[in-house]
């Protein structure tokens, strides 16, 4: 059924359908009724005396929605542009046709998960893929629309190179793509403070609020951890995984303060290239865009200072 609407879907608006962006551009509305929902549990929290946290600040909602709406148009540019043509390129000369059914559908959405996680951890440990990450980790508060704060730079970057092995083995693009979305759509509902621990065999199996709070801590603890979006089962094995275990402390150590959209997207990027600029070695200089956020050249300083990854 699903291949039969994306195909119909495909008919009508051609083969270069953005379909992450179409599904999270339609689920728009209710996670903002979320949020309002979240809002008011908040407020009557604080109202009773429940919650020491504080409400989520108008002004830094309003930045997260402004970064949503630019991160949407961003990725429709750059799919329409350049990714979508070479996307589907790949599947062009793809090795097998991978099929979808009801036996494989399961298959297919794991193995999103899986380029997923590895996307995830290359962008905590790659400045280059962390310096569009970055604008998601510079939220001092957690709650839902921290999920909508993104970052005009992830197509630039290359997030969807790390899904294209699934496509060049068989998995049709708009499949791979739709459930991708499926699986960032989950992801917003794990941005919020108003629930606590779920069961612990889900907690085992999923990511979790309680888990992905801990993803966003700066506490030392927390830090390069819980990289699943749906699944939290691959931090269990590559060794990624920390419990929540103490109230964390959200950002990034040396926090970006503004509310400029642009200032937010392009601060660790320009930061990255500065560095890349600066006199030394050629491979010094180019190890800024492969290393570690947080690495530096022997006997160094950071260029700026502005933004030492959470990671």
């Amino acid at each position: 059924m699903l291949q039969e609407f994306i195909q119909a879907v495909h008919a009508a608006l051609g083969p270069n359908v953005d379909w992450k962006q179409v599904v999270l551009t339609g689920m728009a509305p209710v996670f903002l009724i979320v949020f309002a929902v979240e809002w008011q549990l908040l407020r009557q929290r604080a109202a009773g005396g429940a919650t020491a946290r504080p409400l989520p600040r108008w002004r830094d909602v309003a930045t997260n929605l402004g970064l949503g709406a630019g991160y949407q148009v961003a990725e429709f540019a750059v799919h329409a542009l350049v990714s979508g043509a070479v996307i589907l390129w790949i599947y062009e000369h793809r090795l097998f046709d991978v099929p979808v059914n009801a036996w494989t559908i399961v298959p297919i959405f794991v193995a999103v998960e899986f380029c997923y996680y590895w996307f995830h951890r290359a962008s905590h440990r790659i400045r280059w893929f962390w310096s569009a990450h970055v604008v998601h980790h510079s939220e001092e508060q957690m709650n839902f629309t921290t999920a909508l704060r993104q970052s005009m730079l992830y197509s630039i970057t290359g997030w969807w190179l790390f899904f294209m092995p699934l496509v060049w083995l068989g998995a049709p693009p708009g499949v791979v793509f739709f459930l991708y979305a499926c699986d960032l759509a989950y992801q917003y509902f794990v941005h919020t403070e108003v629930i606590g621990r779920l069961p612990r065999w889900y907690e085992y199996v999923f990511d979790t609020p309680s888990n992905h709070r801990a993803h966003h801590g700066r506490n030392p603890q927390y830090i390069d951890r819980n990289y699943g979006g749906v699944l939290i089962i691959f931090d269990r094995w590559f060794g990624t995984y920390v419990e929540e275990d103490e109230p964390v402390d959200y950002g990034i150590p040396r926090q970006v303060r503004s509310n400029n959209i642009w200032t937010l997207n392009v601060h660790e990027f320009a930061d990255m290239w500065r560095d890349v600029a600066r006199p030394g070695p050629l491979l010094q200089r180019l190890r800024h865009l492969w290393a570690p956020p947080e690495w530096q050249r022997p006997d160094d300083a950071p260029a700026s200072g502005l933004s030492l990854p959470q990671s």
